[in-house]
Order: structure tokens, then sequence, then C-alpha cells
């Protein structure tokens, strides 16, 4: 690489690692200051800080860039060390708690696009398009303040595995003696664990064993604790080698894909690391309900089904580990897409979309009013319909949605998946409940998605709203959600804070909200 492309993906970095950042200051400890003005023919907005009132402007927008600082000799660009520390500043300031571990991850996570970045210039992205939906989320979460921090590692201890890097990688195999066993998901789960070996060309298990496939970072993670490497002494543990064809790394980095005709399947893994908000393991407690809630959401979407309606849930199977490393080696399967997508039909990464790629639909000719309206009417009624029903929360945020396209582009089916992030009935009061399902269906999906689609076409951006008030108005009618009328009325959305979360070291799951003009209000009419 020339000292040219070198300066040029420095600064690609760079923008790449401020937008989210700024839209998390903005967002959470900044009010608009009132002033506006353009340089350049761009649209600028200034922002008072509110941890010590300094102003701020920055290029407006759902990815703001450019920051400036209000000095005494004027305007000052902000590099991103510059805002780094800015924003760690105001973060102590305003929460009145220090913090040495953000700042640390802040740059961390520029560090990984720019790393990113550079491997993405020298790889082949994949053909399938789902795959290159769910590979090309170089930012990554528009709302958080390192959403590519690796934990600090250096980049080529996990380069080799980062789908942003159009990874593929072939899964370890490791013998686990039948009495060190633990699993659950009957037989059907214990034989898709197993398939993965005729899937991926993999070594078997001998005779007393059982096969336990590992993610190689995961190994890499863990291979040295005393539990682990007491079980390879003592042949607990064995190591057979690796599989002969690759998995395909999805968009949440510990969940390969197998597109096997045959086993067709994901499998997740626990990762030691934090990944936005979470360290990214299989906790005990989710496995030990994961049967329990996937047995709901199947039931609900069986339910949907009969309605005559699309949409797919993509089951969690089960698991399988070791005694003696429960959470630390456990790999769960999940069914792949093949049986669940509608014929004729290309599932894709709503996260994707959201963050957009070449050739991502909607393509070019497609009317992007006609498509919005597509995607509301596929996503919004299933989330909708399982909370009447049944009182099921799914996740619905974008990296959990996919959205399966027809040959011109257009939506014709969604799927979901992950049930360790559905909330049952017994999990939350209702209230909460609701809350949170608003939070991932309409702020993170549904306004990420109409954002991309204004910036494309900004032509149809007074469009948007409106069509996605008339599909929450059309489904409030039918099964009777009392919570949609307070919706479309309500002034505010709830809006995650994660850089208030990450800075406060509260738990990974311990959403904390704060309020968001709501577009569905907005449009009504009525204030």
């Amino acid at each position: 690489m020339d000292r040219m492309e070198s300066v040029d993906l420095n600064a690609a970095a760079d923008a790449y690692a401020a937008a989210p950042l700024l839209n998390c200051l903005l967002r959470e400890v900044a009010d608009p200051a009132g002033e506006y003005g353009t340089g350049a023919g761009t649209d600028l907005r200034v922002h008072r800080l509110r941890g010590s009132g300094r102003l701020l402007r920055v290029r407006g927008g759902r990815r703001p860039a450019c920051p400036e600082l209000c000095t005494a000799d004027g305007w000052h660009p902000l590099s991103h060390p510059e805002l780094a520390k800015l924003v760690s500043d105001e973060l102590g300031r305003f929460t009145g708690v220090p913090n040495d571990e953000l700042p640390v991850e802040i740059t961390d996570s520029r560090d990984a696009i720019a790393a990113l970045l550079a491997a993405r210039t020298a790889a082949e992205p994949p053909a399938d398009p789902y795959l290159l939906s769910e590979q090309s989320l170089v930012m990554g979460h528009p709302h958080h303040p390192a959403p590519k921090a690796r934990g600090g590692a250096p980049a080529g201890s996990w380069l080799p595995y980062a789908p942003e890097a159009y990874a593929r990688f072939p899964l370890v195999f490791l013998g686990l003696r039948e009495d060190q066993s633990a699993e659950e998901g009957g037989p059907a789960a214990s034989a898709a664990v197993d398939a993965l070996a005729d899937a991926l060309d993999g070594p078997r298990a001998p005779a007393g064993y059982r096969l336990l496939p590992a993610h190689p970072w995961q190994l890499d993670l863990v291979g040295e604790r005393p539990a682990v490497r007491e079980a390879f002494a003592d042949g607990r543990l064995l190591r057979l080698g690796v599989s002969r064809r690759p998995a395909w790394p999805t968009a949440s980095i510990r969940t390969l894909y197998v597109p096997d005709p045959e086993a067709d399947l994901f499998v997740k893994f626990s990762l030691d690391v934090r990944i936005t908000n979470d360290v990214r393991r299989l906790w005990r407690h989710d496995l030990l309900r994961l049967r329990r809630t996937d047995a709901a959401v199947e039931a609900g979407f069986a339910a949907l089904r009969r309605t005559g309606r699309s949409a797919a849930w993509l089951p969690d199977r089960g698991y399988r580990t070791a005694a003696f490393a429960f959470e630390e080696l456990a790999v769960l399967v999940r069914d792949g897409l093949h049986a669940h997508t509608v014929p004729g039909a290309t599932p894709l990464l709503a996260a994707g979309l959201a963050e957009g790629y070449p050739g991502s639909p909607p393509a070019a000719g497609t009317d992007p009013v006609r498509w919005w309206r597509a995607y509301l009417r596929e996503v919004v009624p299933p989330v909708l319909e399982m909370f009447a029903r049944h009182g099921i929360v799914l996740e619905a945020h974008l990296q959990n949605t996919l959205v399966a396209v027809d040959a011109d582009g257009l939506p014709v089916q969604a799927l979901f998946r992950d049930a360790e992030g559905v909330k049952l009935p017994a999990d939350l009061p209702r209230a909460d409940a609701w809350q949170r399902l608003v939070y991932c269906l309409v702020v993170n999906n549904l306004t990420e998605i109409a954002g991309a689609l204004s910036g494309r076409y900004p032509d149809v951006s007074p469009l948007l709203w409106p069509a996605a008030r008339e599909e929450f108005l059309r489904f409030g009618a039918d099964p009777g959600l009392p919570e949609i009328a307070e919706l479309l009325t309500a002034a505010t959305l709830p809006g995650k804070t994660n850089l208030l979360l990450r800075w406060t070291r509260a738990d990974g799951a311990d959403a904390r909200y704060l309020p968001l003009p709501n577009p569905l209000r907005t449009v009504s009419g009525s204030r």
C-alpha cells in the first residue's frame, strides 16, 4: 500500500469511527444550540455540550461528520484522537464518574476499522448476496461509541475471522469424552452438530467421544485456561483437526453460516471479547432457557403462518458443550435459511441494507416508496402479532432481522432470529416489554432503514413515515393492541443510551432510554 492509499484509508477510518461516536454524543449529552450555517454548500449544525457548555459544530445528517469545536480563535476541526478526548472529558463532567476503559475502546474501534478497510482492499467479497449483506458492516452499530472494538487485541489475532474482511475459515473439531458432554435440544440438535463434519468435510469423533466444533478464535482465547488445558492433558478433550471446507462469519462475528444444501446451519460460539455492550459468551442462564424460549416463539410463528403470513423464525435447535467449561466451549446450532425462505427469494441482512453497500436494494429503477411499503408490510405485522397474541417480544433490531427480496429487489418475507434476545411474558412487565419492542422495531430498525432511503432518495423523505403510520394503524384495527394508539400519539420514542451505559459500566443487558422525537406522531397532524 503506497502512502496516498494509507492516508485515504486512515481518513476513511476516522470518518467511519466518528459517525456513530458523534451520534451518541449528540443524542445523549448535547442539545441543539439553535445555530445553523452552511459551509461549502453543506448543512452545519451547532450543539451545546451539557457537561461543559462548549459548542460543537458538525456536518448534519444521520451520519454526522467533520466535528469542529468553538474556540477563542474560531472553529477548530477535531481529529479523531481529539474527538475521543472531548467525548471523555464531556462524559466525566456530565456524569461525575471516571472511566479509563471506554476511551481505549473508542481508539480500538477506530484502529479496527482501519485494519478492516486495509484487509478489504485485498480480499474477495462473497458472490452470494446474503453473505455479502452480512459481511458489509464496516461502520457497524450507528449509535454505539465503539462498535468495532475487539477487546484491544492486535488485529492479527482477530482479522482472519472478521466478517467485515470477507473472512471464511475452517472450524476446529474437538473430541469430547461422552461422560463430559452436556447438551440440550434432543436428537435433532445432536444430529445437527454431528452433521457439521459432513457439511464441512471435517474429522469424525472416535468411539466414546462426541464431536465438539469450535471457533478457532474461541480456542485462542480460552485454550490455555486451566480447565481446558487440563482436559486436553488427561484425554477428556482431543484435538481432531480442522474442516476442509470453510464456514462464513456473519455480522455478529461469533455466529457462522454453513451454507451446505444438506446441513444448512448457523453455529454460534462463545467469544470472551467485549463487542459493543457485552462480553460475547454463551452464558449458562441463556442456554438453560433456550429451548423454552425457542419453543414459545416457534409456536407463535406456526400460528402466524396459519393466518397466511410468510414471516419465519430461524429456530435455535439446541447446544452442546463440555461440563468442565460449560460457557467457554459451548456451541449453539440454529436452522439455516433454505427451509424457511419462500421459494425464489433472496434473504438479506437488514443491518446491511441500513448501512448500505454496492448493489444493495432498493436497486436503481425500483420505486423506493413501494419498496418501503413492502418492507413495512413484511417486518412490522409479525413483531406486533407476536406481542399482541402471545406477549412475546422479538428482538427485531437490524442485526436480527432478515428481509427476503424477489428478483426485482422487492421485500416479500421477513425472517427473525436469536432466541437469546427474546422476552417472554414472564420476563418483563408489559410496559417494559412494549418499550423494548418499540426501541428494537421502530428506533433501531425502521428509523435506520427510513434514513437510508431518505439519504439515497431525498425526494421521498416526506412520504416514508406516513406510510409507516398507516401500517401500524392497519394492524391496530385487527387484533386490537391498545399500545398502538399511544405509540401514534406519543411525543417521544425510547432511544437507548449506549454511550452512557458504557461510560457508567452498566451491565450490557441493562437498557436505559432517553426520549427521542417520534416521527410517527410528527406526521399525524396532532401535537
